[in-house]
């Protein structure tokens, strides 16, 4: 059984940054293509940026430039730095994951999903 667990969500200025981390755990983590997901007006859920397995990443068109997606396999932990936040990235995020394949910005392959964590930007 694959679980997720995020950290790392917080309460921010406009223009501040955050880190949100993320563990899989009960597979090895080096299969797992992983992502971040945000709700959305008019979405279930919004893809902000993927990794898949080799590394290879994918950041939605909203957070280019501003977020960054990233792994370390040792540690088995995964990273979404969150520079220039602005209140609109206001939301709950969560992280899921997925067995093989590759990474994608679309939440219906997602078969394991943390609790998500609690990103709030004031103005």
């Amino acid at each position: 059984q694959v679980q997720v667990v995020e950290s790392g969500g917080g309460s921010v200025q406009a223009g501040g940054s955050l880190r949100l981390f993320c563990v899989p755990s009960g597979d090895d983590f080096s299969n797992f293509p992983i992502a971040w997901f945000r709700p959305a007006p008019g979405k279930m859920r919004e893809g902000v940026a993927a990794i898949g397995r080799y590394g290879t990443t994918l950041h939605a068109d909203s957070v280019k430039g501003r977020f960054t997606i990233s792994k370390d396999n040792a540690k088995n932990t995964l990273y979404l730095q969150m520079n220039s936040l602005s209140p609109e990235d206001t939301a709950m995020y969560y992280c899921a994951a997925k067995i093989g394949g590759y990474a994608a910005l679309f939440s219906a392959p997602y078969s394991y999903w943390g609790q998500g964590t609690q990103v709030t930007v004031s103005s």
